[in-house]
């Protein structure tokens, strides 16, 4: 079974997430939006579908982490997320929260194994 097919997101905490997103703008370029900036790039050199990567920072205070408590959080793309979940279950890991379905896409969170709080994404296709 494939699980990761690729990173996701990449989030972090900072003191100002406005100011810190705007820095990015201005000397790194990246193109801003509202939660941050959105990477578009292509599953496979001959492929037309299209995938994402988004890049989120939060409030230092953010309780979203949690019960992390580190001040990131790696999002990765996954395939059939809930065969997957059945599958950490049987294998220890924990699971923190239950399945969420959006219109882009199912969320799960898990823990590794020094306590890092990780999202799993399945893509809406």
């Amino acid at each position: 079974m494939k699980k990761v097919t690729g990173i996701g997101g990449v989030f972090f905490k900072c003191k100002d997430p406005k100011k810190v997103t705007e820095w990015y703008q201005k000397h790194l370029g990246l193109e801003t939006n509202p939660y941050g900036a959105t990477f578009d790039w292509y599953e496979s050199p001959n492929s037309t579908k299209k995938a994402q990567t988004q890049w989120t920072p939060f409030a230092e205070t953010t309780k979203y982490f949690e019960p992390s408590k580190k001040d990131f959080m790696i999002n990765y793309r996954v395939e059939n997320l809930e065969a997957l979940i059945e599958e950490l279950k049987k294998e220890g890991v924990t699971i923190v929260d239950k399945i969420e379905t959006f219109d882009y896409g199912k969320f799960v969170h898990i823990l590794d194994s020094e306590g890092n709080k990780v999202q799993l994404w399945e893509p809406i296709n």
